[in-house]
């Protein structure tokens, strides 16, 4: 699928909550939403009430290593943005309100730190990013593009930066970044205006350099209470210098070989100091380091430490001591403008958060005294909460009778040729099922619900425990045999099937550790090795397994790390090993240009399987269309049409049937017949597929009387829980609604209507309360669908005549079989009456969704499309997608009214140039000029006029 592709995914998450070892977090300034980065490189966006109750709303992908750290990248309210960082050097720009990834970049260091500053020049207002790490300078980011601006450089012993902060001067237009270096160095810069406006890479040299002997630094930070002061907590003491001259005024060692990792001022006169093992100290600072006492600075110069200040409080989060895969990440943050709360946030490698609400007045308390802790979840937690639960890809066949839980997917691939997912599980087996059929059991309401070990699938068992990984060499290369699949197990084996009739072909057992990858070799390796799969287990071995001759004919085991990358040298038909004492996983899925595709994910090896569906809405058209085509009037065809379908039906033809002899290919089609088989040529692939996307797209709950149309004449389903949606943005980077999202959508409808909402208000039409950019590709969609199931014949997916394939022309010298998958006798064309009742009902449901959407549900429940989006598929190559562009923006641009549409052309005029040079030329210069064409003269014109 091409970049501009209008794909839509949507998640099955299952039981099982992702794995989330948080690494760094963040806390918006309106304290609404927290955000989480995981050591696997995924990022959480936390919803928070004003009560601090906490949900997990969706997860971002992107990033292929560890989040070093998040910031945020805005200082208005209103455009909610923030910048990760991970341990490879990537950056990603995101929109919180919606998960869309604004831009990314990646450079050859690792930041771990990063804070937003934001200076004026005249009216403008222009956002950086300071960023430090694993570099002996601090780099100075453009906040929008991600572009490194210049750096501030150390003449004096320069070292790698451990923590810095920012000293912003509302007396002077002068502001200091202090920082100071792993080897114990106080570093300050000056930043001007003059500074501030630099673009190119000049050096900016600091202003001073003393040495303070703190080693091991953990954090800087500046007390923006008094203006005055700045905490600077090591491994082993914490220390308060004076933000004028850098001078000591404490220092407070610790105590019990705890290690400190951070702090902050809560108050002029307290600090929070957190250790290692997530416990939180609150100490009353001494008289000597409060500017407003007369005893201020009355220790400096003094060879002793200062006194020990009073513990005010102890926070102790563990007291059950779970056991941690890795420390707890700790951080304090207090609203600047309400909510003023004061936040201890803590997050676990167990996917928990962890609240503390600070009071402001804090009587001294003892230490074995503890704050209790205002809220606590962790994502499993959340996932648990679910009423009804969170579907997997396969639960109705997967949930056995006494069990609560469904057996565990481990290992998955789709076969978009013949429309199956293949199903690993944790028991040893694996499920043959048709995707889009699993698919509507697990999302949809009928009848299909009740019906035990439904949908029709083929169950493979050999391997005696969990299935690892799953391959079907076919799909990548034509070379191999199409009915051979290829499994490996926890068990060491690796198992040959024929997926046609379920049988075992074979079973390798050369490995000496559970199989951890199957791969393809090259193209161009030999004949012998073309026919041949790779295997990687975990004892560090690899294997070379002939499928043809049902052999390994190489074996290399001794490794002395996991395998890591594969490489190959096919002229001399050599295999490269890199191994590594790490992995990298969680790789996004490839496209391709199929209606549908499933992708199965994890964040963590250790997970089970979710899995996303990828809907193509320009393939569902095509394919719709070209099946369309395939179902011709005998009054109306031409002899060229006619040539067309019988070459294509060939085609196609070609792709499902084996290129053997006909012996063999009879015999294959008995033993076919007798086992059985799944024959997913029973049921129409794109009708399925179409029924399945309309019915989770609808906006179901807003008109009764179209609803019973959908149900009744469309053949459409009623969701039975809140589709989890995703978005593709920039770069393949993809937000997913995690299942719980709908509890943070009740949470801000209720405020936002200032009633109790319940889980029907949302099934369905909650849909277009998530965001506008949701909002826009799901009406594009839906839309741009139904307007093309409008122009066909009898396009209702009631009745059997759907499940059936279009008739194909027999295959040549014909066969017993191609005859029996031949339809006996053409479906009847239904009545005019019932045709134009069925166009009906599908132009009814587009214009519901083109232009009623905003007054019945509210505005206060609808977030509308955004109009960039819109007019950049007003050209789209897809005419079906480009006529609802057009029309979902001409109803947008008459909903906004006059004022709306000038607002939008004085908002937008400044920035035209600017973003023709930066994205249009690089994307498609054509179609944005087409539109500032559009914008300019349309808007102003004629639409001003009306």
């Amino acid at each position: 699928m091409s970049g501009n592709s209008l794909v839509l995914p949507i998640v099955l998450w299952g039981r099982t909550a992702p794995t989330h070892c948080i690494s760094s977090l963040l806390v918006m300034d309106d304290f609404s939403t927290i955000i989480t980065g995981c050591h696997d490189g995924q990022i959480c966006l936390w919803d928070m009430t004003p009560e601090l109750e906490i949900c997990p709303r969706a997860m971002l992908f992107g990033h292929t290593a560890s989040i070093t750290c998040l910031s945020k990248a805005s200082a208005c309210s209103d455009k909610q943005y923030i910048v990760s960082a991970s341990e490879s050097g990537e950056m990603c720009l995101w929109d919180v309100n919606d998960g869309r990834c604004i831009e990314f970049t990646k450079l050859a260091c690792a930041h771990t730190g990063i804070q937003f500053y934001q200076f004026t020049i005249g009216t403008q207002r222009e956002g950086r990013l300071i960023c430090n790490g694993h570099y002996p300078e601090i780099l100075v980011v453009d906040a929008t593009s991600l572009e490194v601006l210049y750096s501030l450089v150390s003449k004096i012993s320069p070292d790698w930066i451990s923590s810095m902060s920012i000293i912003r001067s509302h007396r002077t237009q002068e502001d200091t970044v202090v920082a100071v270096s792993v080897t114990g160095i106080l570093k300050v810069w000056i930043i001007t205006a003059e500074v501030s406006k630099m673009q190119d890479l000049d050096p900016v040299f600091e202003e001073e350099s003393k040495p303070i002997y703190c080693q091991g630094c953990q954090s800087i930070s500046f007390c923006t209470f008094t203006q005055s002061s700045l905490l600077v907590v090591c491994s082993k003491y914490w220390r308060v210098f004076d933000a004028g001259d850098y001078s000591l005024l404490c220092s407070v060692p610790s105590n019990n070989d705890q290690t400190w990792t951070g702090g902050e001022f809560i108050a002029a006169d307290k600090v929070i100091i957190w250790t290692e093992d997530g416990c939180s100290y609150i100490y009353k600072l001494p008289a000597s380091c409060l500017p407003a006492s007369e005893h201020f600075r009355s220790d400096v110069g003094k060879t002793k430490e200062g006194s020990i200040p009073p513990l005010v409080y102890s926070i102790v989060n563990r007291t059950d001591k779970q056991l941690l895969i890795c420390a707890p990440v700790t951080r304090f943050f207090f609203g600047r403008r309400e909510p003023f709360h004061k936040l201890l946030i803590q997050g676990d490698s167990a996917g928990r958060l962890s609240l503390w609400s600070i009071p402001d007045t804090s009587p001294l308390q003892p230490l074995s005294t503890a704050l209790q802790v205002s809220s606590n979840i962790s994502l499993q937690e959340a996932f648990d909460n679910l009423t009804p639960v969170s579907a997997g890809i396969i639960d109705q066949l997967s949930v056995l009778p006494g069990k609560d839980e469904p057996i565990k997917v481990t290992a998955s691939v789709y076969i978009p040729s013949q429309g199956r997912l293949v199903c690993g599980r944790e028991d040893g087996s694996i499920i043959l099922v048709p995707a889009t059929q699993t698919a509507i059991v697990q999302l949809l309401q009928g009848e299909h619900m009740l019906r035990r070990g439904w949908p029709p699938h083929r169950t493979l068992r050999g391997h005696r425990n969990k299935v690892t990984c799953v391959l079907y060499p076919y799909q990548i290369s034509p070379r191999y045999d199409q009915r051979s699949l290829v499994s490996g197990g926890v068990d060491f084996s690796v198992i040959v099937w024929d997926i046609f009739t379920g049988e075992m072909k074979h079973i390798f057992c050369v490995h000496g550790g559970e199989i951890t990858q199957l791969i393809i070799p090259p193209e161009n390796c030999s004949t012998r090795v073309q026919h041949c799969v790779c295997s990687v287990a975990s004892d560090h071995s690899v294997g070379l397994l002939s499928l043809r001759e049902r052999k390994c004919i190489m074996l290399a085991s001794r490794h002395l790390f996991p395998i890591q990358v594969i490489k190959w040298r096919p002229a001399d038909d050599y295999l490269v090993v890199g191994c590594s004492d790490g992995s990298v996983y969680g790789n996004l899925p490839k496209y391709s240009h199929n209606a549908l595709v499933v992708q199965a994910m994890k964040t963590n090896l250790t997970d089970p399987d979710m899995h996303v569906l990828f809907f193509d809405v320009e393939a569902v058209i095509i394919q719709l269309l070209t099946e369309e085509a395939q179902r011709p009037n005998p009054t109306l065809v031409s002899p060229e049409t006619l040539q067309k379908i019988v070459h294509h039906s060939f085609e196609t033809i070609k792709e499902h049937l084996l290129d053997e002899d006909e012996e063999e290919e009879e015999e294959m089609r008995r033993r076919e017949e007798k086992s059985k088989s799944l024959s997913l040529l029973e049921y129409n692939l794109t009708m399925d597929t179409a029924k399945l996307f309309m019915s989770c797209l609808h906006a179901w709950g807003l008109n009764d009387q179209l609803d019973g149309i959908c149900l009744e004449r469309l053949g459409m389903l009623r969701p039975h829980c809140p589709i989890s949606f995703g978005l593709i943005s920039r770069g393949g980077h993809m937000s997913l609604m995690l299942p719980t999202f709908k509890e943070s959508l009740l949470c801000q409808l209720s405020l936002a209507t200032g009633r109790k909402l319940t889980l029907s208000d949302i099934v369905g039409k909650g849909t277009y309360g998530v965001s506008r950019a949701v909002t826009t590709q799901h009406l594009l969609s839906v839309i741009s669908l139904a307007n093309t199931l409008m122009g066909m014949t009898n396009a209702t997916f009631v009745g059997e005549h759907m499940k059936k394939a279009p008739a194909r022309p027999p295959r040549p010298g014909g066969t017993p079989e191609s005859q029996r998958r031949t339809p006996a006798a053409p479906s009847q064309p239904s009545c005019p009456a019932l045709q134009a009742q069925i166009k009906q009902g599908w132009s009814q449901l587009a214009a519901m969704h083109c232009v009623m959407l905003p007054d019945l549900l509210g505005l206060d429940k609808f977030r509308p499309p955004l109009l960039e989006m819109l007019a950049r598929r007003w050209q789209d190559r897809c005419l079906e997608v480009r006529e609802a562009a057009q029309a979902l923006l001409l109803a947008e641009l008459r909903r906004i009214g006059q004022s709306g549409r000038k607002d939008t052309i004085d908002m937008w005029a400044p920035y035209l140039p600017q973003y023709v040079d930066t994205v249009s030329s690089r994307e498609c210069p054509t179609l944005y000029l087409t539109f500032v064409s559009f914008l300019l003269t349309e808007w102003m014109t004629v639409l001003f006029h009306h």
